[in-house]
C-alpha cells in the first residue's frame, strides 16, 4: 500500500516534532486504508434527511467519518443537483451550488436540469464551483469546442482516478430547448446525439484511452444517462456496451437504484450504480489494494456518532448549521401559508406509493391543469407530468409548498391549436405509456383513453422532437367538454411557456400556433390563485380521489372502452373526427 505523502523528515527532525507538537500532528501522515469514491445523483435540492433519505448533513458526517478512519475519500455528483426544489428555485440554483461547495465535491456532471435557469446561469454556476464539471459529449456546436475538460484524473492513495462525464443527448428536449438556441432558434449546443451512437461512444473510448494514457490506474464514468430512457442508445448500460477500459458506471437521470453489472465490448463486468434520487442512498466505490468493490448505503446503515467530539459530529453539525443559515434567508417566505387542503393531494399510486403522474392521472394533476385553465380562461389545459414534483399532505398549504410542486417557475401561455395538433401533443404525451414519461399530459377541459396495446406510432429526430404520426394512435376517445375533439377546429389552449414557446418535451407541433398570451402569470402563483379565489381557499371533495376524475383511462385493449361511447374501434387516424369519451364536470371554476 502506497502512502498519500512520504515521511520528509529524519529520525531526528522527528524528536524534535514530538517535543514540539501534540501527537495528534501526525494522523496526516499515517498510512491511507485505501480510497473510496462516494457518489450521489439526482439530489434534486434533497438537503433535509427524513425517515428514508439522508440529508447533505449525513453526508458530510458520513464522508468525515471515512476520512477519520483513514481513507482517502472523492466525492463525486452525476447531476441535477441543483434544481428541483424551493431553495433552487428561489436562488437559480445558487444555494445548492453553495452547498456543493461545502460538502466538498471534487468533480460532478452536468444533469439536463443543470441547464433549467439558462445556460448563461449555469455557466456562471460552473465557474463558481470549486471543483471540476467534466463532460466528453457537451458542445458548443458554434466551434465544436466543448466547454468542460472530457475527464478529470485526481491522485488519492497513491493512486491516479480518472473520471469521465456523460451527459444524455435527450438533454435539449427533456430540460428548455430555446436554452441551448440561439435568437433564431437554431441549436448552438449540443450533446453528441448522432442518430446512431457512434459519435458518443467514439468520444467516451477515446476519452478513455487518453486517461489511461495520462496514468490513470483507474477510470469511472460519471453519467446523466439514465438506466432505462426512451431511446436505448443513449442508456448507460449501451455506452457500457460499445466501450472498453472502464472500471465502472456512476450513473444518473432516470432515478434508478441500481447495483448491477453489464458486460462491456471486451466482454469484461462492468459495475453499473446508481443512487435513486434526493439522497435515498450514497454510492460508495472502496478500493484497497488493488481490489475494488461497489455498494450502495442505505438510510438503515449509517448513523451519526453522538459523540460531539467526533469529526463526524462535527461535520454534521456544521453543515446542519450551514443549511439553516441559508434557509433563513427565505424561511419566513417558504414558511407561509397561503391556502388550505383537506384531501392529500397526491402525484403517487395510491396503492404502490409509486410516482404516477408521469403515467396516469392524479389528483394533484387535475389540480394543476385547471389552475392553467382558470387563470387563463382557456378551452383546455395541458401540463407535462414531469413539471408535477411534490406531494400536499392535508393542512395548511404553504408558499413551499406550492414551489416544490412546480420548482420551474414556468410562464402560462395560451395559443390557438388545432384539434390535430392537440392530438399530436396526446400522442406524443402517451409515447412511452405505461411507462414514466414527463411529458405525459394532465388535462383540463378534456378527457382522453391510451389504448397501450397499440403500439406508438410517433416519429421524432435525433434531438427527440416530434416530426409526426406514421400509423395508429394510441390516444383515442378525445372529448372537449361533451363534444368529441374535431381535428379541424381551433381550440385555445392553455400551458406553460415550457411547451408552447420552447416545445419542451418535443412537442414541435405547437410551433406554428397562434399566440393568443404570451408569459401571463407563473405556474406557481396560477396555482395558489386557483385555490385560494376559485377554490374558497381550500381544497375539498372534488379532489378527494387520488386518481383524479376520470379524465384520462389506461386501457389494455379495444374491448376496455368505456361502452357509452359507442365507439367500435379504437384506433384513430388523422382523418378521423369523431371520436368519444365521457367528460368530468369540474366545479366550482371560475371564469378567467
Amino acid at each position: 500500500m502506497k502512502k498519500i505523502a512520504s515521511f520528509l523528515t529524519s529520525i531526528t527532525v522527528l524528536l524534535a516534532l514530538i517535543l514540539t507538537f501534540p501527537v495528534t500532528a501526525f494522523a496526516a501522515e499515517t498510512e491511507s486504508l485505501g480510497v473510496v469514491i462516494l457518489h450521489t445523483n439526482d439530489v434534486h435540492c434533497g438537503f433535509e434527511a427524513d425517515d428514508s433519505t439522508f440529508g447533505a448533513a449525513d453526508l458530510a458526517a458520513y464522508k468525515a467519518r471515512l476520512e477519520s478512519e483513514g481513507y482517502d475519500v472523492i466525492l463525486a455528483d452525476a447531476g441535477d443537483f441543483v434544481q428541483g426544489g424551493v431553495i433552487g428555485t428561489l436562488s437559480n440554483g445558487e444555494y445548492p451550488m453553495q452547498i456543493m461547495n461545502e460538502l466538498g465535491y471534487d468533480v460532478a456532471i452536468p444533469g439536463n436540469h443543470e441547464f433549467d435557469f439558462g445556460m448563461d446561469n449555469f455557466l456562471k454556476l460552473a465557474n463558481e464551483a470549486k471543483f471540476p464539471y467534466i463532460s466528453v459529449n457537451f458542445t458548443d456546436l458554434r466551434t465544436d469546442e466543448k466547454p468542460f475538460s472530457s475527464y478529470k484524473i485526481i491522485e488519492a492513495g497513491g493512486l491516479k482516478i480518472a473520471f469521465i462525464g456523460l451527459t444524455t443527448p435527450e438533454t435539449p428536449s427533456s430540460s428548455t430547448p430555446t436554452n441551448f438556441m440561439d435568437e433564431n432558434g437554431n441549436y448552438i449546443y449540443g450533446f453528441l446525439g448522432g442518430d446512431d451512437g457512434t459519435a458518443l461512444y467514439t468520444a467516451v473510448q477515446d476519452a478513455i484511452n487518453s486517461a489511461y494514457a495520462d496514468g490513470a490506474d483507474y477510470v469511472f464514468a460519471i453519467g446523466h444517462m439514465g438506466d432505462y430512457v426512451y431511446d436505448e442508445k443513449w442508456s448507460s448500460r449501451t455506452v457500457i456496451k460499445h466501450t472498453s477500459g472502464l472500471s465502472a458506471f456512476i450513473d444518473g437521470h432516470s432515478h434508478s437504484v441500481l447495483e448491477d453489472f453489464v458486460e462491456d465490448k471486451d466482454g469484461k463486468s462492468v459495475p453499473l450504480a446508481s443512487t435513486g434520487t434526493k439522497l435515498e442512498n450514497i454510492g460508495k466505490i472502496t478500493i484497497t489494494d488493488n481490489e475494488m468493490t461497489c455498494e450502495l448505503i442505505e438510510k438503515s446503515d449509517y448513523t451519526v456518532s453522538a459523540d460531539e467530539n467526533t469529526a463526524e459530529n462535527k461535520a454534521y453539525r456544521n453543515m446542519t448549521d450551514f443549511i439553516a443559515g441559508i434557509n433563513a434567508q427565505y424561511g419566513e417566505l417558504i414558511g407561509t401559508v397561503v391556502a388550505r387542503t383537506d384531501v392529500e393531494l397526491t402525484i403517487n399510486d395510491p396503492e404502490t406509493g409509486e410516482r404516477a403522474v408521469r403515467s396516469a392521472e392524479t389528483n394533484l394533476g387535475d389540480l394543476c391543469a385547471d389552475a392553467y385553465r382558470a387563470a387563463t380562461g382557456a378551452e383546455i389545459a395541458l401540463v407535462n407530468g414531469g413539471g408535477v414534483r411534490a406531494n400536499i399532505a392535508v393542512g395548511d398549504i404553504t408558499y413551499g409548498n406550492i414551489i416544490d410542486v412546480q420548482p420551474f417557475g414556468n410562464s402560462l401561455c395560451v395559443v390557438e391549436a388545432t384539434g390535430q395538433q392537440i392530438l399530436d401533443c396526446l400522442e406524443m404525451g402517451a409515447l412511452h405509456c405505461p411507462e414514466e414519461d414527463g411529458s405525459f399530459i394532465q388535462v383540463s377541459g378534456l378527457t382522453y383513453q391510451i389504448n397501450k396495446s397499440v403500439p406508438s406510432s410517433v416519429k421524432t429526430d435525433k434531438d427527440g422532437n416530434f416530426i409526426g404520426i406514421d400509423g395508429e394512435y394510441r390516444v383515442c376517445n378525445v372529448f372537449v367538454g361533451e363534444k368529441p375533439l374535431d381535428l379541424n377546429k381551433t381550440y385555445t389552449v392553455a400551458s406553460h411557456n415550457y411547451y408552447l414557446l420552447s416545445y419542451g418535451g418535443g412537442m414541435t407541433m405547437f410551433r406554428d400556433c397562434k399566440l393568443v398570451a404570451k408569459e401571463i402569470a407563473l405556474d406557481n402563483q396560477a396555482l395558489i390563485d386557483y385555490i385560494t379565489e376559485n377554490l374558497g381557499g381550500t381544497v375539498g371533495e372534488e379532489y378527494s380521489n387520488p386518481r383524479g376524475s376520470g379524465r384520462i383511462k389506461v386501457i389494455d385493449k379495444a374491448s376496455d372502452i368505456s361502452p357509452e361511447t359507442g365507439v367500435e374501434s379504437v384506433a384513430v387516424f388523422v382523418n378521423i373526427a369523431g371520436i368519444a369519451a365521457a367528460m368530468m364536470v369540474i366545479s366550482r371554476r371560475k371564469k378567467g
